[in-house]
């Protein structure tokens, strides 16, 4: 591999504001911010709006999709008006 242009790859704090959650993982972003971890280290931070901690699909707390196709919800809605008419 060519030397200089991979970017620097090492532990960096990640807090998810929404839920107040912090994790701890290798990362190449870099940021500004840090932050003295539990280990004692002093560590890049990163701000997040949304992670695995919050997100919905991840937490249980996702919308049910109905299985019932497109076709079969008409049905449902107008398919007794059809039958009255055709009376």
């Amino acid at each position: 591999m060519k030397a200089g242009i991979h970017p620097d790859y090492r532990q960096v704090i990640f807090h998810d504001t929404s839920v107040n959650h912090y994790f701890k993982i290798g990362s190449t972003m870099s940021s500004t911010e840090t932050i003295e971890w539990e280990d004692g280290n002093t560590y890049p931070l990163v701000q997040l709006d949304i992670s695995s901690a919050s997100h919905p699909f991840y937490t249980g707390k996702q919308r049910e999709v109905g299985t019932e196709g497109r076709a079969a919800q008409f049905k449902r809605r107008f398919g007794s008006i059809a039958t009255r008419r055709q009376s």
